[in-house]
């Protein structure tokens, strides 16, 4: 994939190699289809991001104000697939809800970081898993956590 900047996220989309593409698409509609009502999606740091908008926390996010609160990203990084989740960094509970099913549903640990969740492409993807994620934090929810544990820090 080429490093440029995207408007839309029609044009992240449609800037990825046709396998990644339906890849990103299927994942998208799936958090789509599970995004608690408030959070809006848009580009958010050059990827596919879903965060909590102005109109909803107008302070914005603490880093830049003139960004909406982030929530989620997706991306197609050279390697895997990325879904980061600031739920599962700044919620311990969630954290290990989500550790937990991974392993349930999928067989083995997941491939994670603090807040990403690595998938490569060709293997196994736990949609109905991410759909269930997606539900659990609504925008409230999220303004709560970061106020009380990212904003204190």
């Amino acid at each position: 994939m080429k490093k440029q900047d995207y408007s839309s996220i029609s044009d992240y989309l449609n800037s990825l190699e046709p396998e990644r593409k339906i890849i990103i698409q299927k994942i998208h509609k799936t958090i789509l289809n599970s995004l608690p009502k408030g959070f809006h999606s848009e580009i958010n740091y050059n990827m596919i991001g879903y965060v909590v908008p102005h109109k909803i926390y107008p302070s914005g996010y603490h880093c830049d104000p003139k960004l909406p609160l982030p929530f989620m990203n997706l991306a197609s990084q050279k390697n895997f697939i990325a879904l980061y989740h600031m739920g599962i960094y700044s919620i311990k509970e969630l954290n290990q809800w989500f550790l937990d099913e991974y392993q349930k549903q999928v067989g083995k640990k997941p491939d994670m970081g603090k807040s990403c969740i690595r998938f490569k492409p060709g293997k196994e993807i736990p949609f109905d898993l991410i759909s269930e994620l997606v539900k659990k934090v609504s925008p409230k929810d999220w303004i709560e956590t970061y106020e009380n544990t990212i904003i204190r820090k």
